[in-house]
């Protein structure tokens, strides 16, 4: 079955800003939005990984939706991260989503419960027949301990007209290369990792879904699209620029890293939600965080 390509670039996966005590930051929100779509990017993830999904309330979640959907304002397409381990949870988040304007819908692999590749299946089907928009599996075995096979996402391509790729950050270069040997035409895979971004676009991969993106937008689609064009060796030098940056993102869990280095540079606060923390301000690994992000970005940071 043919799809249409949702996008095909960079989709950062945006950090959702709060203030210190704990409330969403619009602000702050809108203008990281703002930067991104100005720097070049394809399409916007909100509350994926990155986005702190598990700890921003159903309200929370409509009006981050909303301000997403008004800043991109049709420019780049909204992609709304709305799986969880319960289908039923799932289906009301992926209609709430597209009720308020979504263009597509990021489905992770369900995790804690341990799903058979038919109960996977199933689930998306679900969330398919419930909410009529384009559906980007998300495989992510080192955050859910599911791993979605190559095979059962290929079943999916063919089978329900909604999905129209994945996001792969296994990790591993065997599943990839299944699915970009086997894809139905259209079907985008996308990067889950920005050190993947690379050696997948080089094989006939689509693109990434970004973290480092967050703070260095302008370097990370520099290296997106001179693979995409096919100039190789480009590519290879903004990887290589990247690569600390890229690895220090997860110096800690992520988001907490990216969310330091955007608070540095005075784009928000540093705050995460519990049971994350943020990083200790005099740390060792916050100085080898912020100065990965120097060598790239340059320019005084609020370093303590």
């Amino acid at each position: 079955m043919a799809h249409d390509l949702l996008f095909r670039g960079v989709a950062p996966a945006l950090v959702t800003p709060f203030t210190d005590d704990d409330a969403l930051d619009e602000a702050a929100f809108r203008r990281l939005i703002a930067t991104q779509i100005d720097s070049g990017v394809a399409a916007l993830v909100v509350l994926g990984t990155t986005g702190e999904n598990p700890t921003v309330t159903e309200a929370e979640r409509h009006r981050l939706v909303e301000w997403a959907v008004d800043a991109a304002n049709g420019r780049v397409p909204v992609v709304v991260g709305t799986g969880t381990n319960s289908t039923a949870q799932s289906v009301a988040f992926s209609e709430a989503a597209v009720d308020t304007g979504a263009d597509g819908l990021l489905v992770v692999g369900p995790y804690y419960n341990k799903p058979s590749q038919a109960g996977f299946k199933a689930h998306v089907q679900r969330i398919a027949e419930a909410a009529d928009a384009p559906l980007l599996l998300y495989n992510v075995p080192g955050r859910t301990h599911f791993h979605i096979a190559a095979d059962t996402a290929l079943a999916l391509a063919r089978e329900v007209p909604q999905v129209v790729g994945i996001k792969e950050a296994s990790g591993e270069i065997g599943p990839l290369s299944d699915l970009l040997a086997r894809r139905p035409d259209g079907f985008g895979v996308y990067a889950g990792d920005d050190e993947m971004a690379l050696p997948l676009v080089a094989m006939g991969g689509d693109g990434a879904v970004s973290v480092v993106s967050n703070a260095a937008p302008e370097r990370f689609c520099a290296l997106v699209e001179a693979a995409l064009a096919g100039d190789l060796a480009a590519a290879r030098r903004h990887h290589a620029a990247l690569l600390p940056a890229m690895r220090a993102c997860f110096a800690e869990t992520n988001p907490v890293p990216i969310k330091a280095v955007c608070a540095a540079y005075g784009n928000m606060a540093p705050h995460v939600r519990l049971p994350l923390t943020p990083l200790e301000p005099r740390s060792a690994t916050r100085r080898r965080v912020l100065a990965a992000f120097e060598n790239i970005l340059g320019g005084d940071t609020a370093t303590p």
